[in-house]
């Protein structure tokens, strides 16, 4: 008996929206697509609902969240609903709320002893300094608190630079963070896919020439890899304490 996926994307062309959705499809599984702005809530005592399209939502299995940062808000009240109408969602909208912020998301992994950059977030001019001090100079990275596929995050090559681009960002009301540049990483890192509390996939990305951000949407190339054990505990633990 095929499974009633419901994928929460804002385009069913988005590439990690297509690949699974064919995927899911090829396993004989009933996929559909929907666009979280288009759905209507309905909050009543006892009887959340939801409408799509002035219909009511179609009957579902499993929700698939893939919330865009652009929509965060709007997108977890969506899988917030779901939750309270009972429908089993992958992700909850507390766990990506929490991934989202990248500040909230290290002060809950260090809590559980899981190593991180080190990482300074400031609100003044006149605690640069300090703050460069923790995380052992330049260069440094600057990171909006909310941000992905690399955006919002910079690296700044001297003490001017930082108190440049942060006063900057102050005055645009954005909240950033300060952190360590592990520079032993030459622009490479690991990304793993943890599904049912082991590591189901991995790949190794590399940034490329010129530039420190590995992300494929900055230009980065993946492979596939094989985790060492320390890293797929590390994957596996991280997961758990996100809730994701």
């Amino acid at each position: 008996i095929p499974m009633h996926l419901l994928v929460l994307s804002r385009s069913p062309t988005l590439y990690s929206t297509s690949r699974l959705v064919l995927t899911a499809r090829a396993r004989g599984q009933d996929v559909r697509v929907a666009d979280p702005l288009e759905f209507h809530l309905v909050v009543s005592r006892g009887r959340p609902s939801m409408f799509l399209g002035g219909q009511t939502v179609p009957r579902a299995d499993l929700v698939i969240p893939r919330i865009g940062a652009s929509i965060t808000n709007y997108g977890l009240a969506v899988v917030r609903q779901f939750d309270m109408m009972g429908v089993p969602v992958l992700n909850t909208a507390v766990a990506i709320a929490r991934s989202r912020d990248k500040l909230r998301a290290i002060q809950l992994l260090t809590k559980k002893d899981i190593d991180v950059p080190i990482t300074v977030c400031a609100r003044t001019p006149d605690s640069v300094d300090l703050a460069l001090s923790f995380v052992g100079g330049t260069p440094a990275i600057v990171k909006l608190q909310q941000g992905a596929q690399g955006i919002g995050t910079m690296i700044a090559e001297t003490p001017q630079a930082v108190t440049s681009l942060l006063e900057t960002l102050w005055a645009m009301g954005q909240d950033i963070i300060l952190q360590e540049y592990i520079a032993e990483s030459k622009g490479r890192d690991y990304r793993a896919i943890v599904v049912g509390g082991r590591v189901v996939a991995a790949m190794r990305r590399q940034a490329k020439h010129g530039e420190f951000r590995s992300n494929l949407h900055r230009g980065g190339h993946g492979v596939p890899v094989t985790l060492d054990k320390a890293y797929r505990a590390a994957a596996v633990a991280a997961v758990g304490v996100m809730g994701l």
